[in-house]
């Protein structure tokens, strides 16, 4: 599973980009939000992914921050939420506000964003209320992968997330490791500790 892409922007939409990473164009769907927040084409961009795989297709979705990706997988984990809707929803309103949205079950704003009607939002406001009650704001700058990680930071990064772990708790766990283990480590002897530390 891909879970960080960085590489060259050729190209970009609202809906979509194509990141060149050593000549392979990976088509990656993207929210408003992240779509706003791209350089020019021609320039490095960097993008957490989020791989999603269907009987007949192999979709990327990207973001550039680990708040907004964390925040598309607990949307795509509710009943009735699919990978489209969820990236249309995080189209109208930021992961930090739907955060804040949910805690307060502010059912207007909710339902103001195109595509999200009586049945979805119920079904947000309830199976989100305890994902996010209480949770520390995540920070929003651009996604970087961890300085001295090399490539072993997105594979470790990624195999966590698969196996469950929130994005925002497997990237502290990672770094925690990282600061232990210094430069260019293993991705095992990574995985070993992050999965220690997560215990």
């Amino acid at each position: 599973m891909i879970g960080f892409l960085e590489g060259k922007l050729r190209a970009k939409s609202p809906e979509y980009v194509i990141v060149d990473v050593h000549g392979v164009g990976y088509h990656v769907q993207v929210p408003l939000s992240t779509f706003y927040d791209l350089p020019e084409l021609g320039q490095s961009v960097g993008l957490n992914i989020h791989t999603h795989v269907r009987e007949d297709a192999i979709q990327l979705f990207g973001f550039r921050t680990l708040a907004e990706k964390e925040m598309f997988l607990l949307l795509t984990g509710v009943n009735g939420v699919g990978p489209r809707l969820a990236i249309g929803i995080l189209s109208g309103i930021s992961a930090d506000e739907l955060r804040q949205v949910v805690v307060r079950q502010d059912y207007p704003r909710l339902k103001n964003i195109p595509g999200v009607g009586k049945k979805i939002a119920d079904r947000v406001m309830l199976e989100l209320r305890d994902k996010v009650q209480g949770k520390a704001r995540e920070k929003t700058g651009p996604a970087q992968p961890f300085v001295g990680a090399g490539n072993a930071f997105p594979d470790a990064f990624s195999a966590l997330v698969n196996l469950g772990y929130r994005p925002a708790e497997a990237e502290k766990a990672l770094r925690r490791v990282m600061e232990v283990l210094g430069e260019n480590p293993a991705l095992e002897d990574i995985l070993k500790g992050a999965l220690k530390a997560l215990a």
